[in-house]
């Protein structure tokens, strides 16, 4: 654990090496400056809540990416919800309570590019984080624009617990789709059905997990949102029916190191194209940047769901910016329960 400093002064956490293999906590830094001051155009943003997302692990490597890698001694990326400051920009005034990207640092220079409002009157500010923010819409818009749910279809998510993945499976429910998870552990799994309202769940790590899932889905597999690729992805796509669709959001088993294999789950690339090409399954990768536009439609869909209590959420809150490093690293390792926020202040 890092050494937690005065917050006189703007302590943030830089990168401080380029993992290999697994990201350690030697990787990051925690140093202070003075706390800037907003130019023209800009807001000063005091960050109370920072997320904790798993594609920060491809940031922090050298490597070409959807996203630009982290500089060495530059902060750690990432969204916050905090309340400005100082505004210098019009569309903003001081007290004013913003998600913005704002880094893992107490405070943050920011402009309007990738700043948005808290809608009125949300009294949780880190749901903004979650269930009414990135991941919320990220589960949304992969579910309803690309897996385009039917009535009496069968879902299968991955990562089932997590704040992508349960918002997935409970709005699968709210359309009236079947909705099994695939979690790591049985008390996640647990969680998935008592808690999230999953139809089943799995433990992936059981050695008969593929035995299990067949079972669990006896009309096959109609919509795959895939978040973790090796030995989920292959027990799922013999389960394929015609024409299934695949929103693929991410392959978590590749992050600590994307360009070569895991040993102990070989490549079946070949077997699982020509099944893919067999069943006519649409492949569709995404970002959620892809659908930033229609954040307001997600939210005046899903934002009532959530006031009413119709959608659950978990989340996972650690208290201090010097927690951050290992905080990230336990969502790597699937050791987080529901969305993983840090909280900057008691």
């Amino acid at each position: 654990m890092l050494e937690p400093l005065e917050q006189d002064v703007n302590r943030r956490i830089v990168l401080n090496a380029r993992p290999v293999g697994g990201a350690k906590e030697t990787d990051f830094r925690l140093e202070t400056q003075a706390v800037p001051q907003a130019g023209q155009g800009q807001l000063l943003v005091h960050n109370h809540f920072l997320s904790v997302d798993p594609y920060m692990r491809g940031m922090m490597s050298d490597r070409k990416s959807y996203v630009e890698p982290i500089a060495l001694g530059a902060p750690m990326a990432g969204l916050t919800v905090g309340q400005v400051v100082e505004s210098r920009h019009d569309g903003f005034s001081s007290g004013d309570w913003v998600v913005t990207n704002g880094h893992w640092q107490d405070y943050s220079l920011v402009d309007d590019a990738q700043t948005w409002k808290l809608a009125a009157g949300l009294e949780r500010k880190s749901l903004a984080l979650g269930v009414l923010g990135m991941p919320g819409l990220t589960a949304w818009a992969g579910l309803r624009l690309i897996g385009k749910p039917q009535a009496g279809e069968t879902l299968v998510v991955a990562a089932a617990t997590g704040p992508v993945g349960s918002m997935v499976g409970q709005l699968a429910r709210k359309m009236g789709l079947r909705a099994v998870g695939v979690a790591g552990g049985p008390e996640k799994c647990r969680i998935a059905v008592e808690r999230l309202g999953f139809d089943a769940c799995l433990d992936h790590r059981a050695p008969d997990f593929e035995a299990q899932l067949s079972a669990a889905v006896p009309d096959g597999i109609d919509i795959y949102f895939e978040n973790v690729g090796g030995r989920v992805l292959r027990a799922v796509v013999p389960l394929l029916n015609q024409r299934a669709r695949i929103p693929l959001c991410g392959t978590i088993v590749t992050y600590d190191d994307p360009d070569r294999p895991n040993d102990t789950l070989p490549d079946h690339t070949d077997i699982i194209m020509s099944r893919l090409q067999q069943q006519r399954v649409l492949v569709q990768g995404f970002l959620v940047g892809d659908y930033f536009h229609q954040w307001g439609e997600f939210l005046q869909e899903v934002g009532p769901w959530v006031e009413a209590g119709e959608i659950s959420f978990i989340e996972d809150i650690v208290a201090g910016l010097e927690n951050a490093p290992s905080a990230l690293i336990d969502v790597i390792n699937g050791r987080n329960f529901g969305k993983k926020i840090v909280s900057l202040r008691d």
